[in-house]
């Protein structure tokens, strides 16, 4: 083996070391600061699958929970949806000031879905959901 074939394999393993610390780091800051949430195991009380308390889901706001939103438009009123954006298939963000909230291309839904900013052109897809208790499930 010669010293230039030694310089160039440590080189290849300096550089993916390198990538592969990127990588990490990228995923570890993946979610910080997002508004969502894993379905945990329910409380007593909470049915099996809820997604939600009806009190964690403010009026005029919403919260994503895995791979759905839940919003509440109007009191009491729920309207679930997939947390997908439309567009580029990223995931929502937040709900804040009314919209929903992709943070890929700055696309905006209303409560209901609908499309209110771009680039996306088609509302998010409909997860219907109902009230069951205090808890708001898959419907």
């Amino acid at each position: 083996m010669t010293s230039n074939d030694f310089s160039l394999n440590r080189r290849t393993a300096v550089v993916g070391a390198g990538a592969l610390a990127a990588a990490a780091t990228l995923t570890a800051c993946g979610t910080e600061g997002k508004n969502e949430s894993a379905p945990a195991a329910p409380e007593p009380g909470q049915p099996a699958g809820a997604l939600t308390k009806v009190a964690d889901v403010p009026v005029g706001g919403g919260v994503i929970v895995g791979d759905t939103v839940v919003t509440q438009p109007t009191a009491g009123t729920f309207v679930g949806l997939s947390s997908t954006c439309t567009h580029a298939g990223c995931k929502v963000g937040t709900v804040a000031k009314g919209t929903i909230n992709c943070p890929c291309h700055g696309s905006r839904f209303g409560l209901d879905g609908a499309v209110r900013n771009g680039p996306a052109t088609e509302p998010l897809a409909p997860k219907p959901v109902r009230v069951e208790g205090n808890s708001i499930v898959p419907a």
